[in-house]
Order: C-alpha cells, then sequence, then structure tokens
C-alpha cells in the first residue's frame, strides 16, 4: 500500500484526498517562516542599516544590544513581568477552569464566555481602558500595572488549556478520594493535579511568552525605567532603525522557540 492510498485519519480519508489540505498548510507555514528566515540573517549583517542579504556578516548588532543600558534594562524589565504573569495568570486561570468545568452549573457557561473576552475583544481597546483606570490608580509606568495587564491576556490562554486538559480526565477518580475523607482541596491536588501537570506547565509557558511578546498594552502602560523589551523595540523602530532590532528579534525568537521544544520534549518523555 503506497502513501498516496494510506488512510491519513480514522475516518479512512486517504493522503491523496487530503493533499489540498497538504498544500494549503504548507503555503501558509511558508509565509509564516519566511520573515524570520529573513530577520535571522539580517541580524548577522555588518552595515549600519537593515539590508537583506547582508553584504557583509558580524556580531556587532549583538554586542550593541548586549552593552547598551536601555536594552539590557529593558530586557530585565520584560523577564520580571513575563515571570510575575505566569505566576499570576496559571494558578488564577488553573483555578477558574476547574472551578467552572466541576460545577456544572448552567451560569458557568456564561462566566466562561466573559472570561474569555480579552481574546475577543481587540487588544487596543483593552490597552485603552487600562491605561484610563491604570492612570486613575497610579498603576502607569509600574511592574504591578504591567503584570495585572498581561494577566488579563493570559488567563484565557490558560483557561482553555487546562479546560481540554480536565475533559479528558475521569473526575471520578478525584470523587473517589473524596469519598475515602480528603477534602476538594486535597482531593485536587494529589489526584487531579498530577495528571494535567503537563498541560499546567504548557499552559504557564503561553503565559510566559504571552506577556514577553505583548507590545500594545505594554505601549500605553510601560514606560521609563519599566519599559518592557517590546515597547523599547516600538520606540526604537520610530525614531531609528538598525540591525539590532533584527538581533533582538532573533534572540526573541529562539527563546520562544527553545521553551516551546523544551515543553514539547517534557510532554514526550511523560508519555513515554
Amino acid at each position: 500500500m503506497s502513501w498516496w492510498t494510506t488512510p491519513a485519519s480514522d475516518t479512512q480519508v486517504t493522503n491523496s484526498q487530503r493533499i489540498w489540505l497538504y498544500v494549503l498548510a504548507s503555503i501558509i507555514m511558508f509565509l509564516l517562516v519566511v520573515p524570520i528566515l529573513i530577520v535571522i540573517p539580517m541580524s548577522f549583517s555588518g552595515s549600519q542599516y537593515l539590508e537583506f542579504p547582508p553584504t557583509s556578516w558580524s556580531l556587532r548588532w549583538y554586542q550593541e544590544y548586549l552593552e547598551t543600558p536601555r536594552w539590557v534594562s529593558a530586557t530585565i524589565t520584560s523577564l520580571e513581568v513575563a515571570t510575575l504573569t505566569m505566576l499570576v495568570a496559571t494558578p488564577l486561570g488553573t483555578m477558574a477552569a476547574y472551578g467552572l468545568f466541576v460545577s456544572g452549573h448552567p451560569i458557568g457557561r456564561l462566566v466562561f464566555f466573559v472570561l474569555m473576552t480579552p481574546m475577543i475583544v481587540p487588544v487596543i481597546l483593552i490597552a485603552i481602558g487600562t491605561f484610563y483606570v491604570f492612570g486613575k490608580i497610579g498603576f502607569v509606568n509600574t511592574i504591578t500595572g504591567i503584570v495585572l495587564a498581561h494577566s488579563v491576556l493570559a488567563i484565557p490562554l490558560v483557561m482553555i488549556i487546562i479546560t481540554a486538559a480536565l475533559r479528558t480526565y475521569d473526575l471520578n477518580q478525584e470523587r473517589v478520594a473524596r469519598s475515602l475523607g480528603a477534602t476538594q482541596t486535597r482531593a485536587f491536588f494529589a489526584i487531579t493535579l498530577p495528571q494535567i501537570k503537563f498541560s499546567v506547565v504548557t499552559a504557564a509557558l503561553l503565559a510566559f511568552l504571552t506577556s514577553f511578546d505583548e507590545v500594545i498594552i505594554s505601549i500605553f502602560i510601560s514606560g521609563g525605567g519599566n519599559s518592557t523589551l517590546t515597547k523599547q523595540m516600538f520606540s526604537a523602530l520610530r525614531d531609528y532603525i538598525d540591525p539590532t532590532i533584527a538581533a533582538i528579534s532573533t534572540l526573541m525568537v529562539v527563546i520562544s522557540t527553545t521553551l516551546m521544544l523544551g515543553v514539547q520534549a517534557l510532554g514526550r518523555n511523560e508519555k513515554d
């Protein structure tokens, strides 16, 4: 049996019948990956300006990034904010997903939809509203304000991942533990959490990356000594353009890709 006639799924649809899907997916992946493949070589350019392909090669822009105080400060701020956002959004999103899933109350769907609105409403509207409210209470240009705003974006992602994990989990195991005298909290931490821990780790990683890569809200509520890396990059693109931006973008791609591959490897080891 050739690859063309081999069933591509349990529906017995063959690979030849799904060739259009493979072609479409390849085109989309090409359009998504090509810009990255262009940025990476530009980061190693020896020229004063962005150019592709580079006429000369150098690490000067990576050195420029590491030796410039404003870039280093912005990087530290972004890492701090992303870590705190992860620590805030992951437990809150997990608790919300678990509570709504276990309750089974009809109003739970409405609450779930309300908590999902940050993924539906344009981010620019969230940024404007956040800036107005935080300006009133003094949270603009503060780490606390940035973390709270980023957590609003990260919590829905955490909830989606944890809810999907709970749908594949047999809650009867937790009910048995509770029937033997365990409290619901203890049953969750002893029985449920160990079985969905990979989903929790994945959710935490996405919360971190959501904050680390976020730019629109950061433009509105971060600034001064608490400017994030993405805010600093946007300001640099507005004022002047040099390959330092490409070098930083390359490092961000490497960090994000490495974290995602690490989580996938962890999940593969858990299954084995």
